[in-house]
């Protein structure tokens, strides 16, 4: 699987995609979880285009919390970012991050939103963007 819309909430859709290499122009605004580690090369991506939210692996955080650097990068840009714990979703499954992962890291602006670390991420993301009007598949 390359990339699928999950959910959709009040217009704003939720894309799941094994890599963030699969971001595109059309995800902008977007919630967008990506099985991605959350390192620099991955923030890089997702900087490319001014998406709504994006999650990542937290890769087991790592040296110098390398797995998580893509989160400071994207604050810098006002994006709420995080990471789901590697413990609790297979890296590369971005299926697996919907349905299992369990919020690790966040940056400031996704804090401010609302969404919590150890909040189930599809439950976070449900009571957070849903207003009443969700519309889900799979």
């Amino acid at each position: 699987m390359a990339r699928e819309t999950v959910a959709e909430f009040d217009g704003r859709q939720v894309i799941i995609m094994d890599s963030i290499t699969h971001v595109e122009e059309g995800d902008v605004g977007q919630i967008v979880v990506s099985a991605s580690h959350g390192g620099v090369s991955s923030g890089g991506f997702a900087c490319e285009y001014p998406l709504g939210v994006v999650f990542f692996n937290d890769a087991g955080v790592g040296k110098e919390n390398a797995g998580i650097a893509a989160l400071e990068m994207l604050e810098e840009r006002s994006v709420a970012a995080g990471t789901v714990s590697n413990e609790s979703a297979k890296i590369g499954d971005a299926r697996d991050h919907w349905e299992n992962g369990i919020i690790s890291h966040l940056n400031e602006t996704a804090k401010a939103a609302g969404l919590r670390e150890g909040e189930p991420l599809r439950e976070a993301i449900s009571s957070i963007y849903d207003t009443g009007s969700a519309r889900t598949a799979g």
